[in-house]
């Protein structure tokens, strides 16, 4: 049966299961900024209707999750955000929400969403789901439900009907202008608590979408479920964006550093320079963003030096460039990557990169030679992720063809999600650990002269791949270390973040030293 409100704005709940570590418990404060749901929560506020939060910091137990969620009120609308990661942990809050508000429209959206709808419909209690983005369709939802009209033709849309099937509504077209989004409420979250804003980070998205076609990225299939996906990529103009930047910092003025977590910060590289622009004379706080390789010039490094950009990401993903280009559909050599990261080290700015361990047809020597091109880069940190196969992707497929998913899907509590004989998990797991300490010895065996460097290159290289190496115990021993290492790192976030700044700072000045 339809909801009728008769008239009354509606009362939403937001629902985010925010946290990658499943063993965490009792985490009170902290967690992620989302901006699509500040965004959400920005039109509908806009259109007169009451939006909250229900921001899941660590696993609930049933009794922790149903004492909180009837403790924030009663709600006419419950919308979850789903990633493939957390989707096994929905299931379960989407069932208790629905024996504690029985009455409430449950509905859901984000990523997974977007590319496995039929799997999040086929939950018992899900009445609705959102494919792509959301934040009107939600304001139509909430404006139909209050005027007591039908709901279920809302483009986009998906529908559980009285009689149990589906109804699915086609994918509305993409608006093209951004600007014509509210400012994204911010205050939606405990802001000040986020674990960015504890040390004076700001977390912002100046665009939406992705030109690219990475396999292993849902950008490539988030794409195809629009019929205008050309204007997939878009950017606020860049008079919008430092808008944004001023209200946030009128609201929030102890942000001390902007970090811009666009899918590729210099995507368009005529908006990327106007903005720079414009946040120089504006805003100039010390920022990072992601960049790629390929559409770098060193004339835009240096411009985002001046802008007060003091460390940067790029994607590596994998030293093997048979597997960039085969598998991964990025079509950068190594000496291209090599050659841009000089820029950076020139205009001092530091260095991170983003890696992937564990592919589909990887086995530990072609793992080691993108801890080899990183050395070779001067990357001045690393982070290695361990290789997820998101549902509708391409290398999804490529890994389901090639027998590397486990029957009946990937267990949330997996480590490595790809079983592949060639390359055990193991191993996967001790070049993740040792990603970095790797990195670093090659990078001095790089700089020895070369009757000292080559043999300790082959004594590296014996250490990370040979037949005789404890992995399982080495393994252990890195997760002890880690355990204690991030308990302290959150005790100085938590109780004495100004120390973990300066220790920040000092850390990236280091690294971004100039090379004579």
């Amino acid at each position: 049966m339809l909801k009728n409100l008769n008239g009354r704005k509606a009362r939403m709940l937001l629902v985010y299961p925010d946290y990658t570590d499943r063993e965490l418990t009792g985490k009170l404060t902290g967690g992620n900024y989302s901006e699509g749901l500040a965004s959400i929560s920005a039109v509908m506020k806009q259109g007169g209707h009451d939006v909250k939060l229900l921001h899941l910091l660590y696993l609930h137990t049933e009794e922790d999750f149903k004492q909180k969620l009837s403790a924030m009120g009663e709600f006419d609308i419950v919308g979850f955000s789903i990633r493939t990661t957390a989707f096994p942990d929905s299931q379960l809050y989407i069932k208790w929400a629905h024996e504690v508000l029985p009455d409430a429209l449950i509905t859901a959206g984000s990523y997974h969403c977007t590319l496995a709808p039929d799997e999040v419909m086929s939950l018992s209690g899900v009445d609705a789901l959102t494919i792509g983005d959301g934040e009107y369709q939600a304001l139509e939802l909430a404006d139909k439900m209050s005027a007591g009209e039908d709901y279920t033709n809302i483009l986009s849309m998906w529908f559980r009907m009285e009689d149990g099937s589906i109804k699915k509504n086609p994918v509305a077209p993409l608006f093209e202008d951004l600007d014509r989004l509210p400012i994204p409420d911010f205050e939606l979250f405990d802001y000040d608590n986020l674990d960015s804003v504890k040390v004076g980070t700001a977390i912002v998205m100046m665009s939406r979408g992705c030109r690219y076609n990475c396999t292993y990225c849902g950008n490539s299939q988030f794409r195809n479920v629009y019929p205008n996906k050309k204007i997939y990529s878009r950017f606020r103009s860049p008079e919008n964006g430092i808008l944004y930047l001023k209200t946030l910092l009128s609201k929030h003025p102890q942000i001390k550093v902007i970090n811009f977590r666009d899918a590729i910060f210099n995507m368009m590289p005529d908006w990327t320079e106007k903005f720079l622009d414009l946040y120089t004379k504006e805003i100039h706080l010390p920022f990072t963003g992601n960049i790629r390789f390929d559409i770098l010039t060193e004339e835009s490094v240096k411009k985002m030096k001046e802008a007060g950009c003091y460390t940067i990401d790029m994607g590596l993903e994998s030293g093997d460039q048979e597997m960039r280009f085969k598998y991964l559909k990025r079509y950068m050599t190594d000496d291209m990557i090599i050659n841009c990261s000089k820029w950076f080290h020139k205009y001092g700015i530091a260095q991170l990169t983003y890696n992937i361990i564990g592919l589909p047809y990887e086995d530990k020597y072609r793992a080691l030679k993108t801890i080899k091109l990183n050395a070779k880069a001067g990357a001045d940190r690393v982070i290695p992720n361990i290789f997820y196969p998101y549902p509708g992707t391409k290398l999804y497929d490529i890994a389901l063809e090639g027998g590397f998913i486990p029957e009946g899907g990937v267990s949330p509590d997996a480590r490595v999600p790809l079983v592949q004989p060639q390359f055990p998990e193991h191993e996967v797991l001790y070049l993740q650990a040792y990603f970095a300490h790797f990195v670093r010895r090659y990078k001095w065996a790089y700089a020895m002269p070369a009757w000292l460097g080559k043999p300790y290159e082959k004594w590296l290289d014996h250490r990370a791949t040979g037949k005789h190496v404890p992995y399982k115990f080495l393994v252990s021993l890195h997760d002890g270390y880690s355990k204690v290492r991030n308990g302290l790192k959150n005790i100085l976030i938590d109780h004495l973040p100004k120390v973990y700044m300066k220790l920040r700072v000092w850390k990236h000045k280091k690294r971004a030293k100039k090379v004579d």
